[in-house]
């Protein structure tokens, strides 16, 4: 029963991250047309900060977390989709990690990025995120 508790938050956890993470950079598409300093921007700024610190943080991190326990309770630890899984994880935080930056770039004012940017960049997720689903409901290998 504790498997499909973990299971249960960890995909509570994968939704909210996922949510963050369609989300923040759309933030910044929107952010690129607001005037550095002014009202519009500043909102943007706190908009940005409170999405990344306060869900797409801490759900990525319970879902590594959950994730990690399901990987290792299960024995799925050998199956070759949970390692394309796991790369395809890899880089979705490593998207994370650019949207951090990103983040703290626009609270700096010192974003050079331009509107197209940030909307090629908000395809990756969904990308990987299907890519992360195929592979664990087919498991295709």
């Amino acid at each position: 029963m504790t498997y499909l508790w973990i299971k249960a938050l960890h995909v509570i956890a994968v939704i909210a991250w996922m949510a963050a993470l369609l989300y923040l950079p759309r933030l910044m598409v929107y952010h690129c047309g607001a005037e550095k300093g002014s009202v519009q921007s500043e909102t943007f700024k706190v908009m940005e900060r409170r999405l990344l610190k306060a869900i797409a943080n801490p759900a990525m991190i319970v879902a590594w977390l959950a994730g990690l326990y399901l990987v290792w309770d299960g024995g799925w630890i050998s199956t070759g989709w949970l390692h394309a899984k796991l790369t395809l994880v890899v880089l979705m935080s490593g998207m994370h990690g650019a949207l951090s930056r990103w983040v703290k770039d626009f609270a700096a004012d010192a974003n050079l990025r331009p509107q197209r940017f940030y909307r090629i960049a908000n395809e990756v997720p969904t990308v990987l995120m299907i890519g992360i689903v195929v592979l664990v409901i087919v498991k295709p290998f």
